[in-house]
């Protein structure tokens, strides 16, 4: 029996607050951020924000923009899970898909602004099918990183 424990003093019931938990929170406050951009730039009809018939320069650079702070906000919390174990090649790989997929969901997007979209220059940017699936194939390997970079069978770093 261990006989430091007081009877007249409380034990504490909530666990640690350690260093990794303001990461945590960061990396949700981060990502939920960038899901409300994303679906700003994505659907604005929602909150009675369509202001065209066509998906434009702007909505398209929001939407990006969220998924870049989604992105961020993802590697924060997941990283943060890798906190005293050391790094797989797996993870850094995924790492490497997560910015991958962010590079091709980008030029996918702007493709039109970038010159090799289906518009030419002098007609408005125009977000079609083959932009929306290319967007798709980038958030694929997005999700493809985020799926290796999580930290299944971690070892202790020494």
């Amino acid at each position: 029996m261990n006989s430091n424990i007081s009877a007249t003093k409380p034990t504490p019931t909530t666990p640690y607050d350690d260093a990794a938990t303001p990461r945590i929170r960061a990396s949700l406050i981060i990502t939920f951020l960038g899901l409300f951009l994303f679906i700003v730039g994505a659907k604005p009809d929602w909150f009675g924000w369509d202001r065209s018939a066509v998906v434009g320069f702007v909505q398209i650079a929001i939407f990006l923009v969220g998924l870049a702070f989604i992105c961020a906000g993802g590697y924060i919390g997941i990283l943060t899970l890798w906190w005293g174990y050391e790094r797989t090649i797996m993870s850094d790989i995924g790492t490497r898909f997560i910015s991958t997929g962010y590079v091709v969901a980008v030029f996918a997007g702007l493709a039109d602004i970038f010159g090799m979209g289906s518009q030419a220059f002098p007609a408005k940017p125009y977000f079609g099918p083959w932009q929306a699936t290319g967007v798709l194939i980038g958030q694929g390997i997005i999700a493809l990183g985020f799926l290796l970079f999580i930290p299944y069978f971690p070892k202790k770093s020494n």
